[in-house]
């Protein structure tokens, strides 16, 4: 008896031992870089770079829901990527040796002071080479169009005889603009002075010349295409801090080719560049583009809660002022209105008029525009409005609705307009640029249908560095920054703009060892001399001002001080030079070619608009909710990772050969970004703060 109940009671206390011992059972420990190794894993799986690997089997009949859930949601995800895979974003890349370059002569070639008042006016040329030749060049360039097709056209016919006049066409633009750097580097050679040992000299130093960048994938072009054939009225968004750098040539020569389709170009973030210098471009366009209309808007405004508070806790949402919108839906109806009325060409004939037909629709509410609202969006029947009208059988058949498409290059604010529209988020809007993947239809009202078309970097001849200063390009991950801090540098005075101090005054003066006898030693009589600034001197001061050191050598951090773009992981929640200039916390804005130098504003300030409370240094510090200004949206998206961007060279790209980054993940970097670790679901880019 006493035997079974041992026995008993070392079988209770044996299973206790067991639950205590699973109880106590913890996970393998992993390093920071064993979890930031799994997290660029997952990345890389998402985006389909990488395979997914092979679940293990279930253990039990409780694990065989997790299992399905899981297949499930990877077929999802392989599906999410292989879409993203082809909008993704590719640029060429920037060779090493203009890289290394860069860094050497931005330590060596001095910033102009006080900046030139000329600084201030934009330059329709780029003053590389002789106006005469850019001209030529410029006028060569184009946006791809769509090749011509039938009917009896088979799909992959089409796609191939795309593909052929695509190749064509890069290979025609990629010719261009080599030989614009070239010719911009024999220039500076010849104006260079050089030594008895034949190495340049400081004096005729200048920074290396960048090439421009341009959209060099054929689906996002596609995506442009689609756009431009659903729509009869385009916007074309232009930011008013350098309207002339988001219409070039080859986007004229475009717009050219659609004469059924009427224009209207929107002045964007007139907000931050002042309604003085906005005034002044939109007289400059209106006498540049007769035949167009020019409209101003804002698309955000400061919320009640966040009134008073610092430039770091401010938030914004989106909304257009009345005046805006009353002139913005004015000008549409006029457009509108002229549609209805015959061509010219077939005026003097009245049967060619009798038999002509508008094609768009012929009456629209527009006291209903006035009025919309966040629940206008829905059509008024169940028809499939994804459908191009343009290619429906009956031709005389009046359209059910009027079609506005915006379209313009990144972080311009296309749907930063669209959720102003709306007053509410209808689709993302961040500050990194090519949030939009895909083109998107929203109905204004039952009358009006907007199409939101993704970014494109059009073709031009404009230096890297003027891509990156006004936010076309992203700043995340781009490996120039001495470039870019140079180019900004002689168009504002940063130092003046930051507070900075000179380094070569940070350290105290070296010690005077001379014996003197009493009362001989001489303290008066000497200068001082202000050292002269160079785009190396004002990365190493900002770094020094705000405390970033290495973790190695302790030295200054310049690359954070030139881009302070930082992720969650970290916790860095410090923006720095290029992103607030990019961003508009720094403000700043070009005036129209023309303009007198000697009546701009305060001499020695370039392009920059001082705030009337003066400069506030939380500007360039972004608090770690700021990163995406609006979520929300009717785009299907993943997990919140930035789009890609497949970055090419010459040689690579002949072989089909390309190293891919995060989306916009432009020339180099890690896999890092800001928007890394957020859940976001719309599109587009602008911050118009």
């Amino acid at each position: 008896m006493s035997r079974c109940v041992t026995q008993r009671v070392l079988a209770r206390d044996s299973q206790a031992l067991s639950s205590t011992v699973k109880l106590m059972a913890r996970k393998k420990p992993a390093s920071a870089k064993q979890r930031k190794a799994q997290l660029q894993l997952k990345r890389a799986v998402k985006r389909g770079d990488v395979e997914p690997e092979q679940l293990p089997q279930p253990k039990s009949r409780r694990h065989l829901h997790s299992r399905s859930a899981a297949t499930t949601e990877g077929a999802s995800s392989a599906i999410a990527a292989a879409s993203a895979r082809r909008l993704q974003s590719a640029f060429v890349k920037l060779s090493p040796a203009l890289l290394e370059r860069s860094k050497v002569l931005a330590a060596r070639v001095h910033l102009t002071r006080p900046v030139p008042s000329a600084a201030a006016v934009w330059s329709v040329h780029s003053g590389r080479i002789d106006e005469g030749i850019e001209g030529e060049m410029r006028a060569s360039m184009s946006c791809m169009r769509r090749p011509k097709w039938r009917y009896e056209m088979t799909k992959k016919e089409v796609e191939k005889n795309e593909e052929g006049v695509f190749s064509q066409w890069l290979a025609k633009t990629d010719a261009i603009v080599e030989e614009w750097v070239k010719l911009a580097e024999e220039d500076a050679q010849s104006r260079v002075k050089k030594g008895p040992d034949e190495e340049i000299e400081t004096e005729g130093d200048e920074m290396p010349k960048s090439p421009t960048i341009f959209e060099r994938n054929l689906e996002v072009w596609r995506q442009l295409w689609r756009v431009t054939e659903l729509s009869q009225i385009l916007l074309i968004l232009l930011d008013s801090r350098c309207p002339l750098l988001h219409i070039p040539a080859s986007l004229s020569s475009y717009l050219s080719t659609l004469p059924q389709t009427r224009l209207i170009l929107v002045l964007t973030k007139v907000d931050i560049s002042g309604p003085e210098r906005a005034n002044a471009w939109d007289a400059y366009l209106r006498t540049r583009y007769p035949t167009a209309r020019v409209v101003q808007v804002e698309a955000y405004i400061q919320t009640a809660s966040s009134e008073g508070a610092t430039e770091r806790k401010r938030r914004f949402e989106p909304h257009i002022p009345q005046t805006f919108k009353e002139r913005l839906v004015q000008t549409l109806k006029e457009v509108h209105q002229g549609m209805l009325v015959p061509p010219e060409r077939i005026r003097d004939d009245e049967a060619k008029v009798k038999n002509w037909k508008p094609r768009v629709k012929l009456e629209v509410d527009w006291d209903a525009v006035l009025k919309a609202g966040p629940k206008s969006s829905v059509p008024r029947d169940g028809r499939d409005h994804g459908v191009d009208e343009a290619l429906d059988d009956d031709e005389a058949r009046e359209p059910d609705y009027l079609t506005i498409g915006l379209i313009g290059q990144p972080n311009v604010g296309k749907s930063s307009l669209l959720n102003a529209l709306f007053g509410t988020t209808k689709v993302r809007a961040s500050k990194t640029p090519g949030k939009t993947k895909h083109f998107q239809t929203l109905f204004w009202t039952p009358d009006i249908r907007l199409v939101d078309c993704p970014g494109l970097v059009m073709p031009d001849l404009v230096p890297l560095e003027m891509q990156v200063l006004s936010g076309i390009l992203p700043i995340a991950r781009m490996p120039a920054l001495p470039l870019c801090i140079a180019y900004a540098a002689q168009l504002l005075p940063l130092e003046r703009i930051l507070g900075l101090m000179h380094p070569s005054t940070s350290s105290p003066a070296p010690a005077d060892k001379r014996t003197w006898r009493e009362g001989s030693r001489q303290t008066e009589g000497t200068k001082t001399v202000e050292a002269p600034w160079t785009a190396m001197d004002v990365m190493s001061a900002y770094a020094d001002k705000k405390g970033w050191v290495t973790a190695k050598a302790g030295r200054s951090d310049i690359n954070r001080a030139g881009n302070a773009s930082t992720s969650r992981l970290t916790f860095f929640c410090d923006n720095a030079v290029l992103r607030a200039l990019a961003e508009g916390k720094i403000r700043w804005a070009f005036w129209p070619p023309g303009s007198e130098a000697a009546a701009i504003d305060q001499p020695g300030n370039g392009i920059w608009i001082p705030a009337a409370e003066g400069y506030d240094d939380d500007a360039l510090s972004d608090s770690e909710d700021e990163r995406d200004e609006e979520e929300g949206g009717n785009e299907d998206d993943d997990d919140g990772d930035d789009e890609e961007v497949t970055i090419v060279s010459s040689d690579e790209e002949n072989d089909g050969m390309a190293a891919k980054f995060g989306r916009f993940a432009l020339l180099g970097g890690d896999d890092a970004d800001d928007d890394s670790n957020q859940s976001e679901s719309g599109d587009d880019s602008d911050n118009s703060e």
